[in-house]
């Protein structure tokens, strides 16, 4: 299937299944992907490897977020959340932390009421200074796509060393102040058959939202064109059924289709 990458510093703003009026912010190349990751399912495709590699500098992302926010203002354009997906992983950027700073200095002057979010994979949150700038922003939006490390790998295929359990200790230590993400989905990749909706798959995963106690979760399924083409979208019923369990625990959930 075709897949698509976000070719500005800023984009949209567009309309989001999750956050609403959305103005996307690109903390990575805008001509490729550039991830630890490269999910069976992420619309941006896959990670090219060799060639350059240019980060915006953190000026320049300032720069760019103020005019727009300054734009959509004087258009009568609202924004609900200023995100920051774009083309990969965003807190590989090495001033991650300054860049919401700055972030959160520019959305305090012209929207005050639009959410700060970033959704990250949260590879990166042993790391000090990323985690100092997730806590700055209103939404830490952190992924786990299976707690069974097996299925994880099959769905993320991660660039380097992944461990679920190191992942699920480190989410235990932000004590439920962020949001756990999980898409569910099934399909075959290689000869190896994926699907983290099974009885096992579901219960594991249930199991680290008790241990980590998020104070929200969404869960999602494939939307837009995806770099594998045998893969099957979770139908309502089977995110309905996995909603209910977690609203069952007491945890917040919202669930996109």
């Amino acid at each position: 299937m075709a897949t698509f990458l976000f070719h500005e510093l800023i984009y949209g703003p567009i309309h989001s299944r999750r956050l609403g009026n959305s103005l996307g912010v690109n903390l990575l190349p805008t001509e490729k992907k550039y991830c630890n990751f490269n999910c069976v399912y992420c619309e941006c495709g896959n990670n090219i490897p060799g060639g350059k590699i240019d980060l915006p500098k953190r000026q320049d992302i300032a720069k760019a977020l103020e005019l727009k926010l300054q734009e959509c203002k004087n258009g009568g354009i609202s924004i609900d959340s200023i995100t920051f997906a774009g083309n990969g992983e965003p807190t590989i950027h090495p001033d991650f932390r300054g860049v919401m700073q700055d972030t959160v200095s520019i959305r305090n002057q012209y929207f005050p009421k639009a959410q700060i979010s970033v959704l990250s994979n949260a590879t990166r949150i042993a790391n000090a200074a990323v985690v100092e700038g997730l806590m700055l922003v209103d939404n830490r939006i952190l992924k786990l796509d299976s707690a069974i490390q097996v299925t994880a790998l099959a769905i993320d295929r991660p660039v380097g060393k992944y461990q679920v359990a190191d992942t699920v200790a480190l989410l235990k230590k932000l004590d439920g102040d962020f949001t756990l993400q999980t898409m569910f989905l099934e399909g075959n990749v290689n000869g190896v058959h994926i699907n983290n909706m099974t009885g096992p798959e579901v219960e594991a995963w249930l199991g680290v939202v008790s241990e980590t106690s998020p104070r929200k979760v969404m869960i999602y399924t494939i939307d837009r064109d995806t770099p594998e083409q045998d893969l099957r979208k979770a139908t309502h019923e089977e995110l309905d059924v996995i909603a209910e369990k977690v609203r069952q625990m007491g945890v917040e959930i919202s669930v996109s289709y």
